[in-house]
């Protein structure tokens, strides 16, 4: 697990075409380092534009959400152990036996791979986990839901920035924190229920916040990205 103190910038490369993600990335050339490339793009045009875009210098944070039966879970993450992924998703509602099975798979193909269990997605509120049968609030099912995610060995979490506060009072600063539904102010909140602006989110305790309308949408996508980094730092 790590222990990072300081928080990072991943940037959602969230776009439909390949071309129009790479021609975003020369725009942002050097502005930062890390991309997450999500199901749509990995749907489409899978590991070689994963590849491509480390290629470019960048670290890869791999979001796939991964969520099945356990073996099913751990072949795929042997087979993205062979990709230039950083950062990997998997749902922490998989349970512990699948987070087991997926943290052993790494440990075996993978060890410079760090594994993150999403807890409660950022567009999700008390109201639809209601409609799931869910009673917990949000904070409380991402407190069981870390538990259990950490008890496997799992080192990171996927978590809005709301819950910050209490998962590092539960269980310190060792594991990886990464915040989506992170919006600068001033900027609209989309789908996310859960925000909150990036220097609040480093404040509480976040390793990565992940941004990307804010910056794919801006007149000047470089520019926004510098802005977020120094108002983390």
């Amino acid at each position: 697990m790590s222990n990072q103190s300081k928080c990072t910038l991943i940037l959602a490369l969230d776009l439909e075409t390949r071309e129009e993600a790479l021609a975003m990335l020369a725009r942002l050339g050097d502005s930062l380092e890390w991309v997450k490339v999500g199901l749509q793009l990995f749907t489409a045009y899978g590991p070689d534009f994963v590849r491509e875009i480390a290629d470019k210098g960048y670290k890869v944070f791999l979001d796939l959400k991964l969520h099945d039966i356990p073996n099913t879970v751990a072949k795929a993450v042997q087979s993205i152990s062979n990709m230039p992924v950083q950062l990997l998703t998997l749902h922490a509602c998989g349970g512990g036996e699948m987070l087991e099975w997926a943290n052993k798979a790494r440990n075996d193909h993978a060890p410079d791979l760090n594994l993150l269990a999403v807890t409660v997605l950022t567009s999700m509120n008390e109201a639809q986990l209601r409609s799931l049968n869910v009673q917990a609030t949000p904070e409380t099912q991402v407190i069981h839901l870390a538990d259990i995610t950490l008890k496997a060995g799992i080192q990171g979490l996927v978590c809005s920035s709301l819950e910050l506060d209490p998962l590092r009072a539960r269980f310190g600063t060792e594991p990886i924190i990464v915040t989506p539904g992170i919006r600068p102010a001033g900027s609209a909140a989309d789908e996310q229920k859960r925000i909150m602006t990036p220097a609040a989110a480093a404040a509480a305790g976040s390793s990565y916040i992940v941004v990307g309308r804010p910056i794919l949408k801006a007149n000047d996508p470089a520019a926004a990205a510098h802005a977020i980094q120094a108002e983390l730092a």
